[in-house]
Formats: C-alpha cells, structure tokens, sequence
C-alpha cells in the first residue's frame, strides 16, 4: 500500500533525511588509502547514534553493520570488514537512518585517490541517471516515467542498468511501496501524488548488468568484475514537483 504522509511525518523525515546528508558529508574526509570499510562503518556509527538517531539497517533480516560499504566491482549491500581501500579504488557508502520513527536513505558512490577514466566516467553519469529521474517526479506523472528516465540516459552513455534491485517508497519503513525500477515504460505504474515519499537509486555498471551474490547472502557483484556505481536520494512528491530530503551538503 502506497501511503501519503501527513505534514507532521513530511517534517519528521526532512529532518531524518538531513542526518543522512550530513553523515555523508562527515565521513568523506575518512574515504583514503589504508582505511578498512570497518572503520567506515564505525564512524558512521557513532555519527548516527550521537544525533540521537538509529542506524536502521543494522541488525535488518541479520546485516551486521550500519552502512553498506560496496568497493568496485560490489553494486550493493556490501558488509564493512577488514578489507583496506587502496588509491584508484571506488566505494559506495549507502545509509539508512531512523529518527523518530521515520527514515532517511541515501547512497553515494566515492572516488579513492586518483581513479581511472572508466571510473570517472561511470560515476558523473550515473549521478547524472539519478537527476534524470528525479526531475520526472511531479503529480500527475508515474513511476514508469521515473524508470524509463533512467533507462534512457544510462543506456544512452553504454552502461549497464541492474534490473534485479530497485528503489521503493520509504517512511516508517525502510523499504514500503512502490517499487522503482531503473528500467520501465513511459506512463505506466503508480501516480505520483503530493505527499508520496520515493527512493530513486540507480545502480548501474561499466560492462554487463548481469550480477551474483556472493557466499555472504549480502554482497552483490557484478558477473564480470566490472566497476559498479550506486546513487539515491530520498525524495517528497510536492504540490508542484519534488523536495530532495537527502540533499548533498559537499557541492
């Protein structure tokens, strides 16, 4: 069931939302050579839990973490450890935060050092995939306008869109409904309406979209090893257009 929040719940996530735009912004400085996705995830942590807020996805259907930390060839839902970042390297951070009983979720795909062009390029247009969704929100448009804007520009610069994981409404929970997809036809799926609150994340790769999970039952990779990137935002349907609740506070 599709809900539309009421204005208390809109400000509850606007302010959930903001503590996910400033976890970003303080744990980017940490991004460098020699860290381990652990260390990440404990100051992530602790960043969370100091503003009176929940990392929500620790402990959901057994994650161990507070973050997703997803290096590479990892689309997502790759689980903080040991591993150590090297220069040239990529890192998803991707964060859902609980404040008050309402969620925030934004994930953000950062550069390690100096990385190649490919990996430039993959992250420039992948963000870009994500505003080409975004600016589809608007009452009166459908979730399949959302997708196919996503579809169009990834496939148009030749990456590859994943189409097994997608985005979903978000409030209460973590993941509500609808879904979005990345891929889809103009004019179909729910109405967007002013109140609605969705997670567009596209996930897109520099080679093949086929994907697997590894023996962890969390981290997906991609088939052929290729670099992967993943970029979401949370966003309100407004009277007129959208609001971004998980606004980047580094540009």
């Amino acid at each position: 069931m599709i809900t539309i929040k009421s204005e208390r719940e809109i400000d509850l996530m606007r302010k959930a939302g903001m503590l996910v735009s400033r976890m970003h912004q303080f744990i980017k400085p940490y991004i460098k050579e020699g860290i381990t996705t652990k260390e990440l995830d404990s100051l992530c942590e602790n960043f969370i839990r100091s503003h009176d807020a929940i990392p929500t996805e620790k402990g959901y259907e057994g994650f161990p973490a507070s973050i997703c930390a997803s290096v590479n060839e990892e689309v997502v839902h790759g689980i903080p450890g040991k591993r150590k970042l090297k220069n040239g390297d990529i890192i998803t951070i991707d964060v859902v935060i609980g404040y008050k009983g309402y969620q925030g979720d934004a994930a953000w795909t950062y550069a390690v050092g100096e990385v190649d062009e490919d990996k430039k390029y993959l992250l420039e247009h992948t963000e870009k995939a994500l505003y080409e969704g975004v600016k589809m929100v608007k009452p009166g448009n459908r979730i399949g306008d959302i997708s196919y804007a996503v579809q169009k520009y990834a496939e148009a610069h030749h990456l590859g869109v994943v189409r097994e994981l997608c985005g979903h409404g978000i409030g209460k929970e973590m993941h509500e409904d609808p879904e979005v997809p990345n891929f889809g036809i103009p004019h179909t799926g729910p109405k967007l309406k002013p109140g609605m609150v969705i997670c567009i994340e596209p996930m897109l790769t520099f080679g093949h979209r086929d994907i697997y999970i590894t023996d962890d039952d969390w981290t997906v990779i991609t088939q052929d090893s290729s670099p992967a990137a993943h970029y979401e935002h949370t966003i309100l349907v407004t009277k007129d257009g959208y609001e971004i609740l998980t606004p980047r506070l580094d540009n």
